[in-house]
């Protein structure tokens, strides 16, 4: 499993190419670039993830449990973040990189398995809403949450000590592609749901779709190009296109907060209703 991540890291050591200098000189400024990024991701994303954590635990009460998932899923967020500060730090033990490497994998499986969490709860909430609403309970979603870190948990001590360089690979992009046909089936089955819905509130329909799509778009762009590399690691633009979209991801987390809050996303129609209305006001010329 160390292999893996080694060939997807951005790290020097990580490439093995033959001794031409211009692609040396590329790959080193390359790698130069993705360290910069990655230093100005971690400033933002650290104390933004912890405001959003603080302000999402406020949220959470009996008839309102999604927000306890969306914690769990920023909380992943920070122990990737805490890797990426080791992944920058100069002179790391390699035994050390290895520990937060195995944490930083399973922080990985657990996000995604968090988002199917959010996933189902927005889609019963609107497909089954009598069902859960006898059933949803803070504790229920404790229990959940603590399935879910020690199911990973057990996997990643399993993967510690039973590495095999071909079948570990395979199992881990099965595991990272089981949450993909849910999250659409969840998506879809909740847009009919909505469709054939008149006691839901219109912007209680904006709002879930709105959760729904950023899931989905949060799991396809960062996790189908890993995925790719954990099947054929010798595609060096997959390596890449990986790396960026995984570092990335912890600030697309923290925009799930703004889609939690009522009434967000009827602002953020009005502003952009009331921005094209200005563009045509000014375009339209004056009798």
């Amino acid at each position: 499993m160390e292999g893996l991540y080694f060939n997807s890291t951005s790290q020097d050591q990580s490439y093995d190419y033959s001794d031409n200098t211009e692609l040396d000189d590329y790959n080193s400024k390359l790698y130069f670039i993705m360290k910069v990024v990655t230093c100005i991701i971690v400033a933002v994303g650290l104390p933004l993830t912890l405001v959003a954590i603080y302000a999402l635990y406020s949220m959470v009460r009996s008839d309102h449990v999604v927000p306890i998932y969306v914690i769990n899923l920023l909380i992943t967020d920070l122990i990737q973040l805490c890797f990426m500060i080791v992944q920058v730090a100069p002179n790391v033990d390699e035994k050390i990189y290895n520990i937060f490497l195995y944490i930083y994998l399973s922080a990985l499986f657990t996000r995604v398995y968090f988002m199917v969490c959010i996933s189902l709860e927005r889609y019963l909430v609107i497909a089954h809403p009598l069902w859960y609403r006898f059933r949803r309970t803070i504790k229920s979603s404790v229990v959940i949450c603590v399935l879910v870190w020690a199911i990973i948990a057990v996997c990643a001590i399993r993967f510690y000590f039973f590495v095999d360089g071909v079948v570990t690979p395979i199992i881990c992009a099965v595991l990272f592609l089981l949450p993909f046909p849910l999250l659409i089936f969840f998506l879809v089955g909740t847009l009919k749901a909505l469709s054939a819905s008149t006691s839901v509130p219109s912007d209680e329909k904006r709002r879930t779709v709105g959760i729904l799509v950023l899931l989905l778009l949060i799991y396809t762009l960062p996790f189908l190009p890993f995925i790719m590399l954990l099947l054929v690691t010798n595609y060096y633009i997959v390596t890449i296109v990986s790396q960026t979209f995984l570092r990335l991801s912890p600030l697309a987390d923290s925009v799930l907060y703004v889609f939690m809050r009522k009434g967000t996303i009827d602002k953020l129609f009005a502003s952009v209703c009331c921005c094209r209305m200005d563009s045509n006001d000014i375009s339209s010329p004056s009798v």
